[in-house]
């Protein structure tokens, strides 16, 4: 099948628009309103953005400065649903006395209402908001989003966001601190697992169809959640890839890179933002006026709220940016900081600072206004038990075709590196021997984040495989060595099993707790004694598919070099086995392509596709004498942004290119035919690269400006 592609380009612009993509709406909604003196929104009947602006003005009015300052206040609840204790007694007093606007980690139709329940006690009958992490799933756990980012598939993505949402909506949840849209170029850092890789392009689309997935076309919809963009800003480009840490950026770089997929969240009409632990350029973000006030609040006139990141606005004392909470406080609110995350902070300090005359009182009316406001959009005034419904979390709960789409979006986000002489897919007969220290495992397969870690419900690479290769398989297995540690008294059985198979399927990676937040890697190798016991199977002489599964992209050296295919699988999710299964034995063609470059060596690091040629650029590898260049290591990646290879082949042609010249105003058409030359039908990920050859500023080689997938069949051909 050939297919013809075209896309029209500004000059300098950063596309975000992703594919159009409907999902069904639950269009039964349980009313139980709760009687209040304030006036209500009319049940089935939203008000209208002026009305909702009077009504908050109204409320406003009744409020006190301590009540206020309870809006902007955040805990999390923990200690509501655990055992008794003072802080679950102080908790809810304070929930009850007006004292609180949002709760975190409470979760499930019982416990949400049973708060609100609490909240509603208050003088002014506030409901709280319930904000969680949902990062890649509710119940059902989808890949991490680092995997979903390399099926470069906004429709899959976005449906992925969608249903993890309509789970957290039956549960009573309101709000997902998601999608991380920051760029990371560091794979040392272990909170690349949470966003869409290393490309402001790529990232900037997914971060559209993610807030789209989660939020809907507009909130208050009982299949959808509020999404929040984070972190703001560039904590991406921590210093030496370790969380927490400082970030030193030029405006270009910000602007450029770290910056656009903020503004395509904005876009795509985000509920929320978070704000960074990290400084810029020597002022924490969290107390950045320029980051919230100038940029999103004023240039990108952002209607939602900012919240804070856990403790961000007491740790600025820690970075030594104030003296003590009190002024952390002044800082936060007066950067455009809105809700106070788990600080202790704002409840305290910022009654005394108004009346001190060190904040004024508008900036604590905006922030509470703006919470209020999603207040009142969720539909919450009108009902704020309406996420609270036990027959709809059990009926959402039981709905297969959650797991139906988990397991599409796994296979969709398995990335084939390598695959020599044929030896993908496998065929369903013979002798198959599988082993390694994750053929077995089912937690590590569900990666971090998960809010319900239910390794029963997680399809092992064993399961998977041995559900698909049937009757006339034989599956063999060994564990061979842990996933880390040094001990190699496994590698024997290892290459005993090994010898009586035709292939071995090898399953080796990081364990789920070694990416994701404070899970940064010095050294980002496949741990303990992984690569040996590679090396002692590959001295069988059997060919061997090398199934690695990490949060991150790591480095396999002499796999790389001397496996015989290789699909990186990420932590797939709850479905991975049957997606594994599917990939491996050829029901599925893969197509996922790279979104982040995997380096040759730790030296490399931090490592991008987006390379200048410097003023003395490597012309030949085999000269590098006074060239940019490393004298014991080429340039290169292993494997670069953008790779994935196919069961089947390619071709491009007919590229066409509508003007060879433009101005700043104008856009260029840009064409190509792709033709399926192969045996098997695939999807191809089209991708558009352009250079500004002398610019204003220096420019990489090539920029992602576009890219687009497509199906294809072989032998036949279509314009």
């Amino acid at each position: 099948m050939t297919a013809n592609f075209s896309s029209a380009l500004p000059l300098r612009s950063f596309p975000t628009s992703c594919n159009a993509f409907s999902f069904p709406q639950n269009a039964s909604i349980s009313h139980r309103s709760a009687s209040r003196r304030l006036p209500t929104l009319a049940q089935k009947k939203a008000l209208t953005p002026a009305a909702i602006e009077q009504r908050i003005t109204e409320l406003l009015s009744q409020m006190t400065l301590e009540e206020k300052a309870g809006q902007l206040t955040q805990y999390s609840g923990r200690e509501l649903t655990g055992p008794a204790s003072t802080r679950k007694t102080d908790l809810l007093n304070s929930i009850r006395g007006g004292q609180v606007g949002s709760m975190l980690n409470v979760k499930g139709v019982q416990d949400t209402r049973a708060i609100q329940a609490e909240a509603l006690k208050s003088r002014l009958h506030i409901p709280l908001l319930f904000g969680l992490d949902v990062i890649h799933g509710y119940q059902t756990v989808f890949p991490v989003p680092l995997a979903e980012a390399a099926s470069w598939d906004m429709a899959a993505i976005r449906q992925s966001a969608h249903v993890a949402a309509r789970e957290a909506a039956a549960a009573g949840i309101h709000w997902t601190f998601a999608p991380m849209v920051d760029v990371g170029r560091d794979p040392r850092w272990g909170r690349v697992m949470e966003g869409a890789g290393e490309d402001t392009y790529l990232g900037s689309q997914i971060a559209r169809a993610r807030v789209l997935g989660f939020q809907g076309e507009r909130l208050g919809g009982t299949d959808a959640v509020m999404a929040c963009a984070k972190h703001f800003a560039a904590y991406g480009a921590a210093i030496a890839g370790r969380d927490y840490n400082a970030v030193d950026l030029s405006p270009q770089q910000l602007w450029e890179v770290y910056l656009p997929p903020f503004k395509a969240a904005v876009d795509a009409g985000a509920a929320t933002f978070m704000n960074s632990f990290n400084t810029l350029n020597g002022v924490p973000a969290t107390g950045s006026k320029y980051l919230q006030r100038d940029i999103l609040k004023g240039q990108w006139q952002y209607p939602g709220f900012v919240v804070s990141d856990w403790g961000s606005i007491r740790e600025m004392v820690s970075w030594g940016y104030a003296s003590d909470i009190s002024e952390a406080s002044r800082h936060a609110i007066t950067a455009g900081n809105d809700m106070d995350m788990e600080n202790d902070a704002y409840f305290d300090a910022l009654p005394k600072l108004v009346q001190q005359g060190k904040v004024d009182v508008a900036l604590v009316d905006d922030a509470v206004r703006r919470i209020l406001r999603k207040k009142f959009e969720l539909g919450l005034f009108d009902d704020p038990y309406k996420f609270s419904d036990a027959k709809r979390e059990k009926k959402v709960f039981s709905d297969p075709q959650h797991r139906v789409a988990a397991r599409d979006v796994a296979r969709k986000s398995m990335v084939l590196l390598k695959n020599e002489r044929n030896a993908l897919p496998l065929a369903a007969q013979g002798k198959i021997a599988l082993i390694g220290p994750l053929a077995k495992s089912k937690r590590d397969l569900a990666g971090g984040w998960t809010v319900i870690a239910d390794t029963t419900q997680i399809v092992s690479a064993f399961e998977g495989i041995s559900q698909r290769a049937g009757k006339k398989a034989q599956l063999l297995y060994a564990k061979g060595c842990d996933a880390t540690g040094d001990s190699g008294a496994g590698f024997a059985q290892a290459v005993e099993t090994a010898k009586q198979a035709d292939v071995i399927v090898l399953c080796l990676g990081e364990t789920w707790d070694m990416s994701g937040e404070a899970k940064s890697r010095a050294d980002i190798s496949l741990p303990g004694v992984q690569e040996e016991l590679f090396l002692a199977l590959k001295a069988t002489g059997k060919p061997i598919v090398a199934v690695l599964f990490a949060g991150r992209p790591m480095i396999f050296n002499a796999i790389a070099d001397q496996a015989d295919a290789i699909l990186y699988a990420w932590f797939p999710g709850s479905e991975g086995g049957r997606a594994l299964s599917d990939v491996l034995f050829g029901d599925y063609n893969p197509a996922g392509k790279l979104p982040s470059t995997f380096p040759r060596l730790m030296g490399q690091i931090p490592i991008s596709y987006q390379q200048y040629s410097t003023g003395r650029p490597v012309v030949d590898p085999k000269n590098i004498r006074y060239r940019s260049a490393y004298i014991d290591a080429p340039n290169t990646p292993r494997y670069a942004f953008g790779h994935g290879l196919s069961y089947t082949t390619f071709k491009y042609s007919d590229l066409k290119v509508s003007q060879p010249r433009m101005t700043v105003a104008e856009t260029v058409q840009v064409s190509c035919t792709l033709t399926n030359t192969g045996s098997r039908a695939g999807e191809e990920v089209v991708q558009l690269y352009l250079r500004d050859k002398v610019a204003s500023v220096v420019r990489p080689s090539k920029s992602l400006r576009t890219s687009a997938k497509s199906a294809s069949s072989p032998a036949k051909a279509r314009r």
